[in-house]
């Protein structure tokens, strides 16, 4: 039996370390749907989970963060980053190169 595709996502964000983040596709590529970037952040918005499954480490390709964080916005994203480490720019950006975990 094959998990969903929701599922799937949730057990490779879980992965995810604190003072890490990663990107969508990141995500998608991880769970062999390299195409499905979008249909990963459906998965995120609707996090049955929060605070078990960390969402809030999950940012666009180019560093931002995500302006529809679903669980307090983006203050509330950028917020949880730090608090684990996370360097987070004025302009709502982290330095994938520094930040990025590798699956």
């Amino acid at each position: 039996m094959t998990q969903n595709f929701f599922e799937r996502v949730y057990e490779v964000v879980k992965k995810v370390p604190k003072g890490k983040v990663t990107t969508y596709g990141d995500v998608a590529r991880a769970i062999g749907a390299p195409r499905c970037s979008r249909q990963v952040g459906w998965a995120l918005h609707v996090n049955p989970e929060q605070g078990v499954i960390p969402c809030h480490r999950v940012i666009f390709a180019n560093g931002a963060l995500s302006y529809g964080f679903a669980f307090g916005g983006l203050e509330a994203q950028k917020a949880m980053l730090i608090s684990e480490g996370v360097e987070v720019s004025a302009d709502n950006k982290v330095d994938l190169k520094k930040y990025r975990f590798e699956y």
